[in-house]
């Protein structure tokens, strides 16, 4: 549908209270308006407040989109949007602020979703807005190339705001931050704004774009063919030199206006992405050398065990073993996974692997079984988890199964919404909770850890049938 600027002037000046300068400023951006429709897949609009109806608008210009159904039947032009059915074309017009995703009701009774934004005068006074509507049912985006598309409108109809349309044409293509061409079904250049202008003078162009081929502007290996082929928007991400770039393609149907190629300059975001790609290679490396170190230090107390003959320190020092390797184990999960979080159950399996090594004894089958949920936390939290848990089993070896050949520990995480908790079950002699020793090193550990570190609560229960020590921490 071609528009008629003379119509715009026509209703602007029976309806609104408009200049003449302005309603320049109106036609001249009406020109993009079916390109917009047909890019974005919506309906578009250009209002103007009018001058006979208090708290109303009126439609000067439409554009409806060529391949996709509108959601008007009749024409809309010179009809009313009134606040009560369309807020965010009134809340615009009385602040300048865009309006975005607002419902409405259209002037058929359909409810659509709004996106608003004020065209301004050279005095940056609001004197219309363009208006984009699309079915409230068909928010949810299905697909890749819808969001793109969604993407595209607000590119397109973004930026109005505080801009003074002094362009050549006036067209709003003039005020987007992407370099825009626009080509025609030869594959010829029939339009580019400033912003690609000068992003080929950076690549080394000096001459006139607009009449060149696309071959000759191509920035990857892309053919017009292989693009018109596809009629749907194709993303793409290259690198020229120390630069890169997002490339959108939008296949029109007009001839004129063939192909839309958009080009965003990504590299400063490419920059911080390969910033955060080194620091984490960093912070995996520190991890690696703290377990390095950790691993190297029990190895040491190991060696020196092996030198004392009491029993006692011996079974002290590898007390000692067992907590600086839980340390490690974190640290080692994490220098794998590149990441501030681990999964509970992986410390503990590791854990248990661990114990089942050092504190083997011979006379006693053991089964130590891990169930429950996954469960991701810090790494700060993960390793005191790890302490508690370690310290558990380690009594557990030590006390639960005395005179018995055959023992089952089972660990057990569970994930609540605010608190998890996680329970080290045994099936061994039990003991007398009150006759404990307040002073015992291993009790002392457990309660300290989960009251000052994991904020959390400590719960031991034990009988003949065996002993149950739960914890609990948030989230």
């Amino acid at each position: 549908m071609k528009i008629n600027r003379e119509n715009i002037k026509d209703i602007c000046l029976k309806h609104t209270f408009l200049k003449e300068s302005d309603i320049k400023i109106i036609q001249s951006i009406s020109r993009t308006l079916q390109f917009i429709a047909d890019s974005s897949k919506a309906d578009i609009f250009i209002d103007c407040l009018a001058k006979d109806e208090k708290n109303a608008a009126i439609v000067v210009v439409s554009a409806k989109p060529r391949d996709k159904e509108s959601l008007y039947k009749e024409e809309v032009v010179g009809k009313l949007a009134i606040r009560k059915n369309e807020p965010a074309v009134m809340r615009t017009f009385e602040t300048g602020i865009p309006s975005r995703d607002i419902k409405a009701t259209t002037q058929e009774n359909i409810i659509v979703k709004q996106n608003v934004e004020p065209i301004t005068n050279e005095n940056g006074e609001v004197i219309a807005v363009i208006i984009s509507e699309k079915d409230i049912t068909q928010d949810f985006i299905k697909t890749k190339k819808m969001e793109i598309l969604a993407e595209t409108n607000e590119e397109l109809i973004s930026q109005i705001e505080g801009k003074k349309l002094r362009d050549e044409n006036g067209s709003i293509t003039y005020h987007i931050d992407d370099a825009i061409l626009i080509f025609d079904e030869e594959g010829i250049l029939r339009f580019r704004n400033p912003v690609a202008e000068e992003l080929y003078k950076k690549l080394g162009y000096n001459q006139e774009l607009v009449g060149m081929e696309f071959s000759n502007l191509a920035l990857s290996n892309k053919s017009i063919d292989n693009i018109m082929k596809n009629e749907s928007i194709e993303v793409e991400e290259i690198e020229i030199g120390e630069m890169s770039f997002q490339i959108k393609y939008i296949v029109q149907s007009s001839k004129v206006l063939k192909l839309a190629m958009l080009v965003r300059d990504i590299t400063d975001m490419k920059e911080k992405e390969r910033e955060l790609i080194l620091k984490s290679v960093v912070i995996k490396e520190i991890h690696h050398r703290v377990k390095n170190n950790l691993q190297t230090i029990a190895s040491l107390l190991r060696l020196q065990s092996r030198r004392i003959e009491g029993k006692e320190f011996r079974d002290a020092i590898n007390e000692s073993i067992n907590r600086i390797l839980s340390i490690a184990i974190t640290h080692e999960i994490l220098a794998k996974e590149c990441i501030d979080e681990v999964n509970i159950k992986d410390v503990i399996n590791k854990i248990k692997a661990c114990m089942v090594s050092l504190e083997k004894r011979e006379n006693l089958d053991l089964t130590i079984e891990i169930v429950g949920d996954d469960l991701t936390v810090s790494s700060d939290k993960s390793t005191a988890v790890a302490l508690v848990v370690n310290e558990a089993i380690q009594n557990c070896l030590k006390h639960a199964f005395k005179n018995r050949h055959v023992g089952k520990i089972i660990v057990k995480v569970e994930k609540g919404n605010t608190y998890s908790k996680v329970s080290i079950i045994d099936d061994g002699i039990g003991f007398d909770i009150s006759k404990v020793k307040e002073s015992s090193l291993g009790l002392m550990i457990i309660k300290s850890l989960v009251s000052d570190k994991l904020k959390g609560k400590l719960d031991i229960q034990s009988n003949s049938n065996g002993t149950i020590v739960t914890f609990d921490f948030e989230n």
